[in-house]
């Protein structure tokens, strides 16, 4: 007997440690029997259900080798993850890539995040194979998938790919930027009164985002004295879309509930992103640059501008009753950008989570062979009086149209900002107005034969204004 002999250490591969995880779900095998069927040790059985969770994420993450035996987690992951998504893009576009314009990128990359850090061969060899780069045939995703076919790999993966199967539906989300001429009226609409909307919602519409809504000007006189948490959504001063900013906040928020979600994106949004946010429980999913289907449901954006458009014009004909002899056209001017605001989180609602189903599958966005076919009619707005179906519909879309000469009117006061006085602005309601806003707005709905439903939802606001009275 040789005193001196040592047992040989065998460690498992990525793919053996998953064939133990289901061992060990679908039989009724003990952890000592698995040890000795993959002769290891019976407390490294014990590691491998520990880290049960990350295994799996790893296996389903698309761009781990599932050949080796042990990971070893890079210094700069952050880099790490910004290259691997950029050579994702540069693949789909069909771009030659070699190891030098690797470490090139690598370096950039680097440079935009803040990071000391030089790129060498070595690096890129074991990047490489942390990332499977390299192993097996690459798929692009050049169009959605239709609903009658196998869910293929979308744009941003490797090989072996991730679907949009290895998420519940709960947990695949949408999202998009809608151009909204958020006070435009039939024929009369100019480019200052154009903001954009981001709106985001899962596969099943059972969660709808906080809509955020990107602005024109810096300081709207509409917004004196109001508190940004009481509004019914987010309001960005500048134009366009915060990308980053919103990615990483509903990256904290998935990880606050403890989710992992894929978040189906547009590749022109991922290609224009400076320094990818680390997101730890957002996977994006662009769709590819060919692709003409929005990743979210175009039936979906239209219902949302359609409900939009109807409140509009509401609003719009009850200010018009109050000033004698006005018109649409000069009414629209009393449209603030906190009006949109409210209205866009209205239309949002009023959004049916069934359409979202529906039209999640119809487009491709989802899998499901039998989508559901709710009628489309009863989802939508009915058609405001004095306009046809067909105007409507062109009303809705108007933002695809010319935008003609106009002369803008917002309600900032801004051509002489220096100029502004805080005493020029309204003063803020009190308590007492309020209180006093209430009762005639009772006396209203009594003089004018309200329905016991209408004083039901009055009595719920009445109370909330008394309890906030109260503090």
């Amino acid at each position: 007997m040789e005193l001196n002999s040592k047992k040989k250490l065998h460690a498992l591969s990525l793919a053996e440690k998953i064939q133990v995880l289901e061992l060990l779900d679908e039989s009724k095998m003990s952890q000592s029997e698995v040890a000795r069927r993959f002769q290891v040790s019976q407390p490294q059985i014990s590691r491998i259900c520990k880290n049960k969770e990350k295994l799996l994420a790893d296996w389903c993450s698309g761009t781990a080798n599932r050949e080796r035996k042990r990971k070893r987690e890079s210094k700069y992951s952050g880099i790490d993850e910004a290259l691997l998504c950029w050579y994702h893009i540069a693949r789909a576009k069909a771009w030659d890539i070699t190891g030098p314009m690797l470490l090139h990128k690598a370096k950039e990359l680097a440079d935009i995040m803040g990071q000391d850090f030089v790129p060498s061969i070595g690096w890129l060899v074991r990047w490489k194979r942390r990332n499977n780069v390299g192993f097996g045939a690459r798929h692009v995703l050049t169009a959605p998938f239709p609903s009658e076919s196998p869910t293929p790999v979308l744009m941003c993966q490797a090989q072996p790919p991730l679907s949009l199967k290895d998420f519940t539906p709960e947990d695949v989300f949408g999202c998009a930027e809608v151009p909204l001429l958020y006070r435009a009226v039939p024929g009369k609409r100019v480019a200052c009164d154009q903001v954009q909307v981001l709106l985001c919602a899962n596969s099943r519409g059972t969660e709808k985002r906080r809509i955020l809504v990107g602005g024109l000007q810096a300081a709207p006189r509409c917004f004196f004295g109001v508190s940004s948490e009481a509004l019914p959504a987010t309001y960005h001063t500048d134009p366009g879309i915060p990308w980053s900013e919103w990615l990483a906040q509903f990256d904290r928020d998935m990880g606050q509930q403890g989710r992992k979600v894929a978040l189906l994106l547009a590749a022109q949004v991922v290609e224009e992103l400076v320094g990818p946010p680390g997101l730890h429980h957002v996977r994006l999913l662009p769709l590819a640059t060919s692709s003409t289907t929005l990743s979210l449901p175009s039936s979906v954006i239209w219902a949302f501008k359609a409900h939009y458009r109807y409140r509009l014009l509401g609003k719009l004909a009850a200010v018009q009753a109050n000033r004698a002899g006005a018109s649409l056209v000069e009414t629209r001017t009393d449209i603030t950008v906190l009006d949109a605001l409210h209205m866009a989180a209205a239309a949002w609602a009023k959004v049916p989570p069934q359409l979202i189903l529906s039209s999640f599958i119809q487009e491709g966005l989802a899998p499901g062979k039998t989508p559901p076919s709710p009628d489309i009619a009863s989802e939508m707005p009915p058609v405001p009086s004095g306009l046809s179906w067909e105007e409507f519909s062109r009303f809705v879309d108007l933002e695809g149209e010319k935008i003609g000469p106009g002369v803008c009117k917002e309600e900032t006061g801004t051509e002489d900002q220096e100029g502004v006085r805080e005493d020029s602005f309204e003063p803020l309601p009190t308590k007492a107005d309020a209180l006093r806003a209430l009762g005639t707005l009772r006396r209203w709905f009594e003089c004018n034969g309200s329905s016991p439903e209408l004083f039901e939802k009055f009595y719920d606001c009445e109370a909330e204004v008394e309890r906030l009275c109260c503090l």
